[in-house]
């Protein structure tokens, strides 16, 4: 069965989740979900069952997306702190799948440059701990950008990297330096969102942290889609750049232009 392998702890949390109440929006079980798929890709993506197996969990882990939190900082009070911190864990991860579509098209534009799963999982990296920096100094109020400036910024940030895939013949270092240049003006973005949302005083410093984790989370499993999608059948094709890298990038940074016009004019 494809579960087998599935610790027992780990199942006994997927089927009966500890943290679903009406308080807390968060389900334990997809947490466990991204983790062990991100363990079994790394240590035997070669195994059929095991792709098999990464494939169904990925599914799961996409389509049982529980609802958005709202209104739910004003509830905090009566949270617990290991509540409030897997709240936020989750807050992070939804603020990327289902809701972030330009980081989706930002992180998945990295991807399709090389499909060096480690490669680009470096680049995600660089870019966490670059939009973690500049989060923690937009909340703590240290920098101010308005999001009329940041919000262009980030979709010429995508239409960058999409051209990039398109125009550069080979994956040069400099271009970690790029990635986290754009991080720091993500982070200004997501800082946004957690002014929105608010952070609670008894946990501020962890639950900004567990948000940048779930945030993480969130870009792991859009690299690990992509790769599953068309990365592990035709990334090593002698048609891989022609027929997908380019045709797809051509069509994010379409997408970015619009989002460039839109968010400076419109």
């Amino acid at each position: 069965a494809v579960f087998n392998n599935v610790p027992f702890s780990c199942s006994t949390i997927l089927i009966h989740p500890i943290f679903n109440s009406k308080d807390s929006l968060v389900n334990t079980g997809e947490f466990f979900i991204i983790c062990y798929l991100s363990f079994t890709i790394m240590s035997s993506i070669s195994n059929s069952n095991t792709v098999l197996r990464i494939a169904l969990l990925l599914i799961i882990s996409l389509f049982s997306i529980s609802a958005f939190a709202h209104d739910v900082v004003g509830e905090l009070e009566n949270m617990s702190k290991t509540d409030t911190a897997i709240l936020y864990l989750n807050l992070g991860y939804k603020h990327i799948l289902p809701l972030g579509l330009d980081h989706i098209l930002f992180v998945l534009s990295l991807f399709l440059f090389s499909a060096d799963l480690k490669k680009v999982l470096w680049q995600s990296l660089a870019f966490t701990v670059a939009h973690s920096v500049t989060l923690g100094l937009a909340v703590y109020d240290v920098v101010t950008i308005s999001p009329n400036v940041v919000e262009p910024l980030i979709a010429l940030s995508i239409m960058y990297v999409a051209l990039e895939n398109i125009f550069a013949k080979k994956l040069k270092a400099s271009r970690i330096g790029i990635i986290f240049l754009f991080g720091l003006i993500h982070g200004l973005g997501f800082a946004s969102v957690l002014n929105s949302l608010g952070l609670p005083k008894d946990a501020f410093l962890s639950s900004l942290i567990m948000f940048n984790v779930g945030v993480e989370l969130g870009q792991v499993i859009v690299i690990l889609a992509a790769f599953l999608l068309f990365g592990l059948w035709f990334g090593k094709k002698p048609y891989y750049r022609k027929y997908i890298v380019t045709p797809l990038s051509l069509l994010i940074a379409a997408i970015a232009l619009f989002w460039v016009i839109e968010r400076t004019l419109l």
